[in-house]
C-alpha cells in the first residue's frame, strides 16, 4: 500500500553548486522576511531565559524555512528534499499549501500569498496539466487546500479546480463493502480511511460553504461507512483500510488516519451540533496521544509517505482543541500534550539555522531532510502560534 510504505531519502553531506546558487539568490529575495526571524545561534535553542518560547517567531522562521529550501523556482512547486530532489509527489504539494496558507493567515503577509497562483500553475502542469489523479486521497487533499485558498482570494479559478475534483472524487464510491470511496482508481474492492475521511471533511466543508444539500448528504453517508467499518467504537482507533475481495480489515494504525476521522466529526459537529460527533473526536483523540506515542512524543513514522502523518493528525487535533463545546479539562490536556511535543521540537529536534525538522521530533536531523517531514513540523508550530494567538496557552512547565 502506497500510503504505509516508508521510503528511504537520500542525503548528502554537501549541496551542489546549483543548490549554493538557489539559496542565495533566495536568501536575498526574502532578507528583509528573515531579519524578525532571530538569532540562529541562540544559545537557548528558540527559548528566552525563563523557556517561555516565541511561537509567532518560531512560526516564521519554521514556515519561511520551507520557501526558502524546498520552493523549486522554476517548476513551481516544493521539491521532495532540501537538495533540491525535485522528484514530484502530488500530494504533499496540498500541505505544503496548506502550511502557505497558515502562515498568510497568521501574518497577512503577501510573501506567502505571491506563492499561490505560482503553485496553483506549477502543480497542475506537473500533474500532466490537470488536478486529476488515480488516487482519491491525493485529490482530496488537493481539494482541501484549493478551498482553502478560495476562502483566503475568492479567485474562482480555486473553486472551479475544487468543484472539478469533487465530482471525479465522488465517482469512487461504489457498493464495495456497502459503500466508502475507493483508494485508489480501478480497485473498486480497496476501502481507505485515508480516502474516506478527507473526503467527508471535503463534502461538509464544501457544504458549509456553498450550501449545497447533496454535500451534506454525502459527508453523513461518508462519516457513517467510516465510522461503521473502520472504526473501533470501544478504544477510538481507526483501522487503515478494508478489502472487500478478501473480507480483510488491515489493522494499520496511523495518526494521520486518526486526525482525518477528527477532522471528519468536527465538521459534522459543525453542522448539527450532535454531541455523539463530539464524543467521536475525543476517543479518537484520546487514542491517538495514549497509544501512538512514545515517551509522551507522537512516535516516528518513517519518511516518505509517513513522514506528513504526524502533520494532519496536529492540524485536525488542534481544530479541535479550539472548540468552544470541548470541555475545558480536556481541552487543557489536549493544549499540555501539543505544547509538550511543539517544546521538545523547538529545542531539541530542530536544525538551526535551517530550521530543519526530522521523523522524530526529539532528534535533531542531518543536514538535509525530507520535504514530508518537514511539513509535519511545520504544522506543529503553526498550530501553537495560532493557538498561542487564540489566547489559550500560558506558562507551564513541559518536560
Amino acid at each position: 500500500m502506497r500510503v504505509c510504505q516508508k521510503s528511504t531519502k537520500e542525503t548528502f553531506d554537501t549541496p551542489s553548486l546549483y543548490m549554493k546558487m538557489k539559496n542565495i539568490f533566495l536568501l536575498f529575495s526574502l532578507s528583509v522576511l528573515f531579519i524578525a526571524c532571530g538569532n540562529n545561534d541562540d544559545p537557548d535553542n528558540g527559548a528566552d531565559k525563563e523557556g517561555k518560547i516565541d511561537w509567532n517567531a518560531a512560526a516564521d522562521e519554521s514556515s519561511m524555512a520551507l520557501v526558502h529550501s524546498f520552493w523549486n523556482i522554476n517548476g513551481r512547486y516544493f521539491n521532495y528534499d532540501s537538495n533540491g530532489k525535485s522528484d514530484f509527489h502530488y500530494w504533499p504539494q496540498a500541505h505544503a499549501l496548506d502550511v502557505l496558507a497558515d502562515a498568510y493567515l497568521r501574518t497577512g503577509n503577501n510573501t506567502y500569498k505571491n506563492y499561490f497562483d505560482q503553485w496553483f500553475e506549477g502543480v497542475r502542469v506537473k500533474n500532466g496539466n490537470t488536478f486529476r489523479n488515480d488516487y482519491y486521497d491525493d485529490m482530496e487533499w488537493n481539494a482541501l487546500a484549493l478551498l482553502r485558498i478560495y476562502q483566503i482570494t475568492r479567485d474562482t479559478k480555486y473553486k472551479e479546480a475544487v468543484l472539478e475534483l469533487w465530482d471525479y472524487i465522488k465517482t469512487g464510491w461504489n457498493d464495495h463493502a456497502g459503500g466508502g470511496i475507493s483508494w485508489v482508481k480501478g480497485q473498486n474492492y480497496m476501502k481507505n480511511a485515508c480516502s474516506n475521511g478527507p473526503a467527508c471533511i471535503l463534502a461538509a466543508r464544501l457544504y458549509q460553504e456553498f450550501g449545497d444539500e447533496s454535500d451534506k448528504e454525502w459527508a453523513i453517508s461518508i462519516y457513517n461507512w467510516e465510522k461503521n467499518t473502520l472504526f473501533n467504537a470501544a478504544n477510538g482507533m481507526v483501522y487503515d483500510h478494508f478489502n472487500a475481495q478478501t473480507g480483510e480489515i488491515k489493522d494499520w494504525i496511523f495518526t494521520y488516519n486518526q486526525g482525518t476521522f477528527i477532522g471528519s466529526a468536527i465538521e459534522l459537529f459543525r453542522i448539527f451540533g450532535e454531541s455523539f460527533y463530539m464524543d467521536d473526536t475525543v476517543l479518537a483523540a484520546d487514542y491517538t496521544i495514549n497509544s501512538l506515542v512514545m515517551n509522551f512524543m507522537l512516535k516516528d513514522e518513517g519518511t516518505g509517505d509517513g513522514g506528513l502523518f504526524k502533520g494532519i493528525f496536529v492540524r485536525y487535533f488542534t481544530e479541535l482543541i479550539l472548540l468552544d463545546e470541548l470541555e475545558e479539562t480536556v481541552k487543557e490536556h489536549y493544549i499540555q500534550f501539543l505544547e509538550r511535543n511543539a517544546k521538545i521540537l523547538w529545542t531539541e529536534g530542530t536544525r538551526k539555522p535551517s530550521v530543519f525538522f526530522g521523523t522524530n521530533w526529539r532528534a535533531m536531523p542531518g543536514v538535509s531532510t525530507g520535504l514530508t517531514e518537514q511539513l509535519s513540523g511545520n504544522m506543529l508550530i503553526e498550530a501553537m502560534a495560532l493557538l498561542e494567538n487564540e489566547g489559550l496557552l500560558f506558562e507551564r512547565t513541559v518536560n
